[in-house]
């Protein structure tokens, strides 16, 4: 199971945490803020109230056991940097962190950050992506060639197990979890047949995706 601390629960940063737990991840959500702390407290994994530019923090919580972590904090430049930093020093293998604008970028990839997001454009490139294909209802980038889909399950896997479909063979995804209804079934068995109206949330990369929208 991935594991994640995603700093900051402002509207971005709590979305994402509820996101990644949703798909199974383990969440640890920290702010500054309780009333914040308290909103997403239900939907993730663990939820702390706690200073991530104190680097006496971050170590007493084990940011460094993660496998990410993520600075939902864009709009303060100074707070991004002093966390990015803490992060970086305490061997967090993996950083992620918002950024407000391309000089907010540039500064954060000088520290060595692995990726920066500016909201704005990837909800764009989101939005592009579910516009052109209708049956898409949810789209998460991962890295510039693989990406997280959710969609529909195409009309011919109704009533075919998971084996039968064997979609990671024949088209190099996986299927990581599948939601009907307000149930979620994450990391379906083999034997899971597929039913009408199943939402499959699909990993894979960008090319395969792409073919399992025109089944």
């Amino acid at each position: 199971m991935k594991t994640y601390v995603v700093i900051g629960l402002g509207r971005f940063g709590s979305a994402l945490a509820r996101q990644l737990c949703k798909l199974g991840a383990e969440v640890l959500a920290m702010d500054v803020r309780s009333a914040l702390v308290q909103q997403v407290a239900g939907d993730v994994t663990q939820a702390v109230v706690g200073d991530a530019q104190d680097k006496d923090v971050l170590r007493s919580l084990g940011v460094r056991n993660f496998d990410c972590a993520i600075i939902a904090i864009g709009d303060n430049l100074g707070a991004s940097v002093l966390i990015a930093m803490n992060l970086k020093e305490l061997g967090v293998p993996y950083i992620v962190c918002k950024a407000h604008d391309e000089t907010h970028r540039k500064v954060l990839e000088k520290l060595g950050v692995d990726r920066v997001v500016i909201p704005e454009q990837e909800h764009a490139q989101r939005l592009g992506r579910s516009l052109y294909s209708h049956n898409v209802l949810d789209y998460i980038e991962l890295s510039e060639a693989y990406g997280i889909l959710e969609v529909p399950a195409p009309k011919p896997w109704i009533g075919k197990s998971l084996k039968e479909l064997n979609v990671r063979a024949k088209l190099g995804v996986n299927i990581i979890a599948v939601e009907n209804g307000k149930k979620t079934n994450v990391s379906p068995p083999a034997d899971y047949a597929i039913r009408e109206g199943d939402l499959l949330v699909v990993l894979g990369d960008n090319y395969a995706l792409e073919a399992l929208q025109k089944l």
